[in-house]
């Protein structure tokens, strides 16, 4: 079920069918329209099994600060596509050289609370790899399996309050691995891609 070869997660990325907007979106609420940005789903191959790379972001960044993240950011103007953004963004925050990473598709934009709009471009990297942290927005690098992830029992939703917004919004959280938490806009983008994925 896990052991997916490349041409089955592209082929798998673009028929996936396009997921229902949240009825209660923080698009309804926010004063501006979302800033554009991208970030790219590492994949690589531990012990013969698909895992996730993932960042922690430091206490310094402006936004999601502390939190588990994937390499990306804001797309700048000259950036020409939204895989162009990941993989510039990556190669700042933790040293992935663009032309390492084979690139298997993307998933659907999804708006954030912070008021951006993120497209998750997923790729495949070689591993092991000699990432270079940018420490001032990346602490922390590290794997969790595919298989863990899907695992329903290693997740929930819990209700949470935002500021501006007129009711209480459901966010996903994974349980902690390896002492890290995975939720909030992240943990939806995984959902996101297990269920690209027919994994859920």
């Amino acid at each position: 079920m896990f052991d997916l070869t490349e041409s089955e997660i592209t082929r798998r990325l673009a028929v996936a069918p396009t997921l229902p907007a949240e009825e209660d979106s923080s698009a309804s609420w926010m004063p501006a329209a979302p800033r554009s940005a991208a970030v790219l789903i590492p994949f690589l191959r531990v012990a013969d099994s698909w895992h996730i790379l993932f960042t922690r972001r430091t206490e310094m960044v402006a936004d999601h600060k502390g939190q588990v993240a994937f390499p990306g950011g804001r797309a700048d103007a000259g950036d020409t596509s939204p895989e162009f953004t990941a993989l510039r963004e990556a190669r700042e925050e933790i040293g992935l050289n663009p032309g390492d990473v084979s690139v298997l598709g993307r998933l659907q934009e999804l708006p954030t609370i912070t008021n951006y709009c993120i497209t998750p471009v997923v790729g495949v990297i070689p591993w092991p790899y000699p990432l270079r942290l940018e420490t001032i927005e990346v602490c922390r690098a590290f794997c969790i399996p595919l298989a863990w992830l899907a695992d329903p029992t290693h997740r929930e939703i819990r209700s949470r309050t935002i500021p501006g917004s007129s009711a209480p919004l459901p966010v996903i959280y994974f349980q902690p691995y390896d002492g890290e938490l995975l939720w909030g806009v992240s943990a939806q983008i995984m959902v996101n891609l297990l269920s690209a994925l027919n994994l859920l």
